[in-house]
């Protein structure tokens, strides 16, 4: 009987990816199927989906799952859930798609699933408006006030992308045929729930917290991530090897980062990492609890959440991500509720006058005596060439992303806001 956390839903691990001779049958049939191309951001879903890494949805949401997440962060059946997971077509596919077809979904052109179409439902600009209000709107300066309408569709990527969806959701049951690059490219790092509760399970762990990460480690993410393994059994850092915004460092180049600290400042036996292949929806509070959500069924009880979690800008309060795991709806019904509870971390940074890594609730120092650390400093300060102060990241690590900046011909200008300046503070 496993000591970990149960997957979310109830049903086990509800995995959609087909293998052996079912999965080159239906590969086949599919050749035979209406052939929908589907975004980066869907392929990461369905991938999600074939793994059980979204347990316990089976597909793509209906309209009742839709309207019931962006208002009340549930599902139709009172299931717990924070973040829509919808596939959006054009009208003349819409249009062209009857209930109980079933299509081929490709991107760029890869087959990545079959799909049973159960319900196709309109998206109008007011829809997608009235998303982007219930799900990517927080409680940070450029959210208030009416500024959210007009800084946003420019400068909130999750924004952005719902405003340019298609004009039509489909919705239904999905077989994934495909993980895509992921298992031959992050070999050993793309790790599917199974693999990580498998490792959990043979080192003894069932008290595991997760690290979520989409910039390299600096030296906040480690002292987090030491703070978990000393009151868990280990700590799974966690980062996204999907797509991320223009600016941010490829996967491949965290990856290596984290390697470089673990091998050198971490004891290993405490510590996996691994990654998992989901675009960032850069939707603040809400992401956290999708973070939450998915890390429950990769084993985690503990989700780690402090300063400005998956924020973007200024669109979000610092420990908003934080407050909101006060405000879900519970059933009590352990199944349909959420189980992966947040270990709340206040800022840290490096306190000179401490000689070491606090917080607000552990150093009473004043601010010029703080190293203010964030992913997004860090990355302004290497793209621009700037001198990396100290006591910010480990001198293994920086010569890394050294290396990785010196290399690209094209450099995007990273902008900065309060929560990553130390502004706010």
């Amino acid at each position: 009987m496993s000591k970990l956390v149960a997957p979310h839903g109830g049903k086990g691990l509800v995995c959609a990816l087909l293998h052996g001779k079912e999965l080159a049958a239906e590969i086949e049939r599919a050749a035979g199927l209406k052939r929908i191309d589907v975004s980066d951001r869907a392929k990461g879903d369905l991938i999600m989906m074939g793994i059980g890494g979204f347990s316990p949805l089976t597909g793509f949401m209906k309209k009742a799952d839709w309207k019931n997440v962006c208002e009340k962060f549930q599902m139709a059946d009172g299931t717990f859930w924070p973040v829509p997971i919808t596939l959006d077509v054009d009208k003349a596919e819409a249009d062209s798609l009857k209930l109980g077809d079933e299509v081929a979904l490709y991107t760029k052109g890869e087959l990545m699933a079959t799909m049973k179409i159960e319900e196709k439902y309109e998206m109008t600009t007011a829809d997608k408006k009235w998303e982007c209000e219930m799900v990517f709107k927080g409680e940070g300066e450029e959210s208030v006030d009416g500024k959210f309408w007009e800084i946003a569709p420019k400068d909130h990527p999750g924004v952005i992308m719902v405003q340019n969806q298609k004009a039509f959701n489909i919705a239904g049951p999905v077989k994934v045929l495909s993980q895509g690059e992921y298992p031959t490219e992050y070999k050993g790092v793309y790790l599917t729930p199974a693999e990580t509760r498998a490792i959990f399970e043979e080192r003894g762990w069932s008290n595991v917290a997760a690290l979520q990460l989409r910039n390299p480690m600096h030296r906040s993410h480690e002292y987090l991530a030491k703070i978990a393994i000393e009151v868990c059994d280990g700590v799974l850092i966690h980062s996204l090897i999907g797509n991320l915004k223009a600016g941010d460092i490829p996967a491949p180049v965290r990856v290596k980062a984290i390697d470089i600290l673990i091998e050198n400042y971490f004891v290993k036996d405490n510590v996996v990492n691994a990654g998992y292949p989901l675009d960032m929806r850069y939707a603040g509070p809400r992401e956290g609890l999708l973070h939450a959500t998915f890390r429950q069924n990769y084993g985690v009880n503990n989700m780690l959440i402090g300063r400005d979690h998956a924020g973007v800008g200024d669109f979000y309060g610092l420990f908003e991500a934080q407050e909101i795991f006060e405000k879900i709806p519970t059933t009590g019904d352990a199944a349909k509720d959420l189980q992966c509870k947040p270990m709340k971390i206040d800022w840290t940074f490096y306190c000179k006058e401490c000689d070491g890594m606090a917080s607000l609730r552990t150093c009473n120092h004043s601010k010029e005596s703080r190293v203010i650390l964030s992913g997004t400093k860090l990355r302004k300060a290497l793209s621009e060439g700037a001198e990396i102060v100290d006591h910010f990241g480990r001198t293994e690590v920086l010569d890394h992303l050294k290396t990785y900046y010196a290399g690209l011909t094209e450099k995007v200008e990273v902008k900065m806001q309060g929560a990553a300046s130390g502004s706010s503070m």
